[in-house]
C-alpha cells in the first residue's frame, strides 16, 4: 500500500491522507520539475496514475517516477533534446518513411519514440498521434501515453518485485525480460532510489 500521510509529510504538504493533484505536483517538483510543469503533471497524474494502478503501491509509484525522471531530465523536458536523427530508418520503431526519426523522436515523461509506438498509443487513446506527434510534448498527454506504455509493458508487476533492472529494460529496451541491460542503469537506479526516499 501507499502511505499517503508519510509521503505528504516528506513532501512538506498538507497531511490529510488523501493523495490528490497537489500532493502529486509536489512529488514531481521534488523530482526536478519546474513548478508550473509540476502542477500540470500532478493534475494529469491524479487521474492517469489511478487508471493504470500506479498509485496502488509505493513501489509502483517510486519505480514509475524514477524511470520517467531519468528519461525526462528530472521532468524538465517533455521532448527529447536530440534531433531524433539517430532513429532514422529504425524499422524496429516503425520508422519506415524519410524523416520519421526526427518526426517521432522521444516525447512525454517516458519519451515515447517511433512511428509504431505513436500509432499504437494513438489508436488506444483515440488520439491521432501518428499525424500529430507533437501532441505528446504536452505534459498531460505525454503523461497519459507514459502511463499507457508502463501498463502495456507490464511494469507494475516488476515494480512490485522492486526489480529496477526489469523496469529499466522495459522502458529503454521495450522488453523487461531482455538479455541486454538498459542504457544508464546506474542513473535509473539513482532516480528510483530518490523517489523511494520520498515515497516509501
Amino acid at each position: 500500500m501507499l502511505d499517503a500521510r508519510r509521503l505528504q509529510t516528506r513532501l512538506g504538504v498538507t497531511v490529510d491522507g488523501i493523495i490528490g493533484a497537489g500532493t502529486l505536483a509536489a512529488l514531481f517538483q521534488r523530482m526536478g520539475a519546474p513548478a508550473v510543469l509540476a502542477a500540470e503533471l500532478g493534475l494529469a497524474a491524479n487521474v492517469h496514475f489511478r487508471t493504470y494502478g500506479i498509485l496502488d503501491t509505493g513501489l509502483r509509484l517510486a519505480h514509475f517516477m524514477g524511470q520517467c525522471a531519468h528519461e525526462s531530465g528530472g521532468f524538465r523536458y517533455m521532448e527529447e533534446i536530440a534531433s531524433g536523427a539517430a532513429y532514422e530508418g529504425r524499422a524496429d520503431l516503425g520508422n519506415t518513411q524519410p524523416g520519421d526519426g526526427k518526426r517521432f523522436k522521444g516525447r512525454g515523461p517516458i519519451q515515447t519514440t517511433g512511428r509504431a509506438n505513436y500509432r499504437r498509443d494513438g489508436r488506444t487513446l483515440g488520439i491521432d498521434l501518428e499525424s500529430n506527434p507533437q501532441l505528446l510534448s504536452n505534459p498531460s498527454l505525454g503523461l497519459l501515453a507514459s502511463t499507457l506504455f508502463w501498463s502495456r509493458m507490464g511494469l507494475n508487476a516488476w515494480a512490485d518485485q522492486d526489480n529496477v533492472a526489469a523496469c529499466s529494460r522495459g522502458v529503454n529496451r521495450g522488453n523487461p525480460k531482455s538479455d541486454r541491460p538498459a542504457n544508464h542503469e546506474a542513473e535509473r537506479l539513482a532516480q528510483t532510489n530518490k523517489a523511494k526516499g520520498l515515497i516509501l
